[in-house]
């Protein structure tokens, strides 16, 4: 009976110490991204590149990933265009691609409103700096289908009570690399952060002809040059 009554309590200590060592993961997850269980998070989508009212395959698949990772921490997802308008108010928003080109306008009016320091120049087949990401008075260029980079930032604004997770890159390759990067790898970028209240990242994918959007690393943290402080 000792022994069987040893091995019961032996049980139960694993199961509840393997319960909490998954609870606090979930929980480190959840406050990385800035989302609640039990919340309804909120997904804008740009448009593709030159084609207003469509959107990029890759953006969709990183919408289907932003999905998944919503769902896995216990949250609804509900998807508006790039034209949506408003605060995000209760709702952790996950606004994904870039401003260039009129894609999504919205990615471009939380720059200006809350990220001074970053500025994302204009496409122009013609200029070297086209879609390039300027942070702190560096470029980062784009060499389209070989390297190509994504700003990433969360924020909250002063009218909401729940943050904006904002992933801008310069194509839908780069969008989505930056949320598969870090739906993987969140707690290893997080160990690297001062806090994951507030930051901005610059993601930069390589390889692109090769691995697609697979070969993503996190190439700085540029939160102090990008917020201005």
């Amino acid at each position: 009976m000792i022994g069987l009554v040893t091995s019961l309590l032996g049980g139960g200590f694993v199961w509840l110490w393997e319960r909490l060592k998954r609870a606090r993961a979930v929980n480190r997850r959840a406050a990385f991204f800035g989302v609640r269980p039990g919340e309804t998070c909120l997904i804008v989508l740009g448009d593709k590149h030159n084609a207003p009212g469509t959107a990029a395959y890759r953006d969709v698949r990183a919408v289907v990933e932003l999905t998944l990772l919503i769902g896995e921490l216990g949250c609804r997802a509900s998807v508006e265009s790039g034209a949506f308008r408003g605060g995000n108010g209760d709702r952790t928003e996950f606004c994904v691609g870039g401003p260039a080109g009129g894609s999504n306008p919205r990615t471009g009016g939380h720059l200006a409103a809350h990220l001074p320091g970053v500025t994302v120049h204009p496409y122009d087949r013609a200029r070297p700096e086209s879609v390039a990401i300027e942070v702190g008075g560096e470029k980062f260029l784009f060499d389209h289908g070989h390297q190509e980079y994504a700003l990433v930032a969360k924020f909250t604004p002063a009218e909401s009570s729940r943050p904006v997770f904002l992933v801008s890159g310069q194509s839908s390759v780069a969008n989505l690399a930056a949320i598969h990067f870090l739906r993987r790898e969140y707690a290893r970028v997080a160990e690297r952060l001062p806090s994951v209240e507030r930051f901005c990242l610059l993601i930069r994918v390589s390889d692109i002809g090769t691995y697609e959007f697979h070969r993503a690393t996190l190439e700085r943290d540029v939160t102090a040059a990008a917020f201005g402080r």
